[in-house]
């Protein structure tokens, strides 16, 4: 009689499957509404930490092209960073000194041409105010005058004299911090940028991150550059058409195309107080109702030249964004950061759709930005 083996007998091990992962847990609605808030207070806290280090990474990449042209010929990075530089601001000192004059001259007279322009739009009003007087006398007939009026509020501001003597320091202060951190973004930008992505353990995460910063370094350049390009064409036409159309003196028209030329980074809203300033303008300037509409006009016809004509051709549509999604970034980086914000939206509204494009499961949220 044969023994049976009981390693026989053993039935064999079962292969061990993987364990499914389950998603991803997410946190509550509440927490995340909670960190956006946190992050909005906290940008606009420090706004004066924050706006100087992200104008420097703006005028860096303004100059890089520039500098990677000149390193081809063979001119070292420092040199050529320092170059850029010290060019960008000749030229801002001598648009500046040139400006200074006509801008001092508005302001100064600002009141005054104020005041000649209320009767020029009372009569361009008349009849609409006519309609309402007309309108008033029917509601009073029917419903009886009142004799209540309202009560007025006079709110009066006290000048604060430190106040007026402790910002132009820190005003100075801010301009300088600009400057030399541009210069060192200009320099080192690369070099921390290798370091920081060798911190990274996992090596494909680390090509990913190097490609994701030479996208946003090669095309957030080159579009900081063309935009630049592009409004300083705009100011320079708009100026000519002031000075040739208009006879107005040159120093003033190239005051006027350096406001044109800065409003045309903000899209919609920069070109919409654009035409207002034009409007008073005109009519402070001009006594005919044809020739005071002329400098909105032209200015006008410019823009829509420009973003419908040479900015689609020139750009394509790798950069397009969506207009609800532009006038709301428009809102939120203009109510944080004022001015500063309005120029710096479009920036990083499409350094935002060069990451979602790299990342995996992002794409939808990409298109949701075009």
């Amino acid at each position: 009689m044969s023994v049976a083996d009981p390693a026989a007998a053993t039935p064999p091990a079962a292969t061990a499957e993987p364990t499914p992962i389950g998603p991803r847990p997410r946190g509550p609605l509440s927490l995340v509404v909670l960190a956006i808030l946190a992050v909005g207070y906290t940008l606009w806290a420090t706004q004066d930490l924050v706006l100087p280090v992200l104008l420097a990474m703006f005028f860096a990449l303004i100059g890089n092209p520039i500098i990677r042209l000149l390193q081809r010929m063979r001119v070292p990075r420092f040199l050529a960073a320092l170059a850029v530089l010290c060019s960008g601001i000749a030229l801002t000192l001598l648009l500046g000194l040139q400006l200074m004059q006509p801008a001092s001259e508005w302001v100064r007279e600002a009141p005054r041409e104020l005041r000649t322009l209320a009767p020029k739009l009372q009569k361009l009003t008349k009849p609409v105010q006519d309609a309402n007087k007309a309108a008033e006398n029917i509601a009073r007939v029917a419903g009886g005058e009142s004799t209540a009026k309202p009560v007025q509020v006079v709110r009066t501001e006290a000048n604060d004299p430190y106040k007026s003597l402790t910002a132009t320091p820190r005003l100075a202060a801010a301009v300088l911090a600009v400057v030399l951190l541009t210069f060192f973004f200009m320099v080192y930008g690369q070099d921390l940028q290798r370091r920081a992505i060798a911190l990274l353990p996992d090596r494909q995460k680390m090509k990913l991150t190097v490609e994701i910063l030479h996208a946003i370094e090669t095309e957030i350049s080159r579009y900081v550059l063309t935009i630049s390009a592009i409004n300083a064409v705009v100011g320079l036409a708009f100026a000519g058409c002031l000075a040739f159309f208009l006879g107005m003196p040159l120093d003033e028209a190239l005051l006027w195309g350096t406001m044109a030329m800065l409003l045309n980074y903000a899209p919609y809203v920069g070109p919409l107080i654009g035409i207002v300033v034009m409007l008073l303008m005109g009519f402070s300037s001009y006594d005919e109702p044809l020739r005071a509409l002329l400098p909105a006009a032209i200015y006008l016809g410019l823009h829509t030249l420009e973003g419908q004509i040479v900015t689609p051709i020139i750009l394509g549509r790798r950069m397009a964004l969506s207009p609800l999604v532009l006038i709301l970034a428009l809102m939120l980086f203009g109510w944080l950061w004022g001015i500063i914000g309005l120029l710096l939206a479009v920036p990083m509204l499409v350094c935002v759709k060069i990451v979602l494009v790299r990342l995996d499961g992002m794409d939808g949220w990409a298109r949701l930005l075009e």
